[in-house]
């Protein structure tokens, strides 16, 4: 099954914790604080497969974590860093941040791409200690490993893309000038997914060429099968557009190859400018007359022009080399840049901020930063808690208090943490 477009989240690891440990040994007095430092979780990490053809993998399987970092030791052991964990997808797959669209990585080479990074190991308690602190009896916890849910989008790597209506031969081509093996019969939508097919040229000479399904009127804003694989074209350096030139299926190919172009413009305005051929396909069945009235039409507009009967090859060997000149002449496969990381300006004065409101009484205090600064105190040890009293009072919280109305002997809550207010 084609599979295009998946949708997944991603978690990293989180850093291991710093751990809290003293040196001891025999006739060694006062031996300090020896706490190691966590390990660093695992980053979550995308690979280029050449084996795989489609997301298809991705319906079954949608969310992936990445292992989480060890916690430090006694004796200034640092833990060890989680593994990172590698996710394989076809080439030319984009993903994207769901959320804000952002495109994080174009997987068109066999590069490896860290999406999530994995979050750095907590500090030990060896790193507190200060001439004045010598028995830190508190340590970091480790960051937490980013998480993402993610798009995933197949856009097929390809130097020429077969563009055109259903059942004008486009199946046909690909067979006979490559080892592509498409379904073919005389009916709409016989292929339903893109098929790809290298084209040789001679030794060193080659390109790819890929069968679009077959474009209606109205594809651009989601008719018919050809606008799920649109975006397929996206990549291709040169379109050849073919037309059913003898008009078999009661359609005009004029009308055909302005629809057509349409289509293409109204998906994406940069495909209406990209370089195109265009085929007569079917010469057998039509006129001279026929022939040359379309050619004048084609040629009219700038395209060059090629008759062919695909069914048994006749005339594609000028069609081959004038696709090869072109590409000669063209820029490598589209390949996209990813967005930037949006810079946000924060105001140092919200780097601390909370949220208080009044529970009957009791003032609940809430922040995500908070979190992790509850899980680095040790709240049986005295010279800890000092710690956490300097946070909360260079942070702001403390004047939030104020100004929210706490006042002596209020009670004050965060998160499983309830404490007196004290002025």
């Amino acid at each position: 099954m084609f599979i295009d477009v998946a949708k997944i989240k991603v978690k990293a690891g989180d850093g291991g914790d710093g751990a809290v440990s003293f040196y001891r040994e025999k006739y060694v007095a006062a031996g300090g604080p020896d706490g190691g430092d966590g390990g660093r979780g695992g980053n979550i990490v995308f690979q280029v497969d050449t084996n795989l053809s489609t997301l298809a993998d991705f319906r079954y399987k949608r969310k992936y974590a990445a292992s989480n970092g060890e916690n430090g030791s006694g004796k200034r052991c640092s833990g060890r860093g989680a593994q990172d964990l590698i996710i394989r997808v076809p080439q030319g797959t984009l993903v994207r941040d769901l959320e804000s669209g952002r495109l994080l990585a174009d997987l068109s080479t066999d590069e490896p791409q860290i999406i999530a990074r994995g979050g750095k190991g907590g500090w030990g308690n060896s790193h507190f200690a200060t001439p004045t602190r010598q028995t830190p009896r508190f340590s970091k916890p480790g960051h937490p490993g980013e998480a993402f849910e993610l798009q995933l989008e197949l856009k097929l790597l390809a130097d020429v893309g077969l563009v055109g209506f259903p059942n004008v031969g486009k199946s046909t081509l690909i067979s006979v000038v490559s080892e592509a093996k498409p379904n073919i019969a005389n009916y709409h939508f016989t292929t339903l997914t893109p098929v790809l097919g290298v084209v040789f040229m001679g030794e060193g000479q080659s390109f790819v060429m890929a069968d679009i399904p077959g474009l209606i009127e109205g594809a651009g804003e989601g008719a018919g099968l050809g606008h799920q694989f649109l975006r397929h074209v996206e990549r291709c350096r040169l379109l050849v557009h073919m037309v059913d030139i003898s008009g078999s299926e009661g359609r005009d190919p004029k009308e055909d190859f302005e629809t057509i172009n349409r289509e293409l413009k109204k998906f994406n305005d940069e495909l209406s400018q990209r370089p195109m051929l265009v085929v007569g396909n079917k010469c057998d069945l039509a006129t001279d007359e026929q022939i040359e009235d379309f050619q004048k039409f084609v040629e009219e507009q700038g395209y060059d022009f090629f008759p062919i009967m695909a069914a048994i090859r006749h005339d594609v060997d000028p069609l081959l080399k004038r696709i090869q000149e072109k590409l000669s002449q063209l820029p490598p496969v589209v390949r996209f840049e990813p967005d930037p990381v949006p810079v946000v300006e924060m105001d140092p004065a919200q780097a601390g901020a909370v949220t208080i409101h009044n529970e009957d009484g009791i003032f609940v205090v809430e922040g995500e930063w908070l979190l992790q600064l509850l899980r680095s105190i040790n709240f049986d040890d005295y010279e800890s808690l000092q710690y956490f009293q300097r946070v909360l009072i260079n942070s702001g919280v403390i004047d939030a208090l104020r100004e929210a109305g706490a006042s002596e002997g209020d009670t004050v809550s965060m998160y499983d943490l309830e404490f007196d207010f004290v002025e």
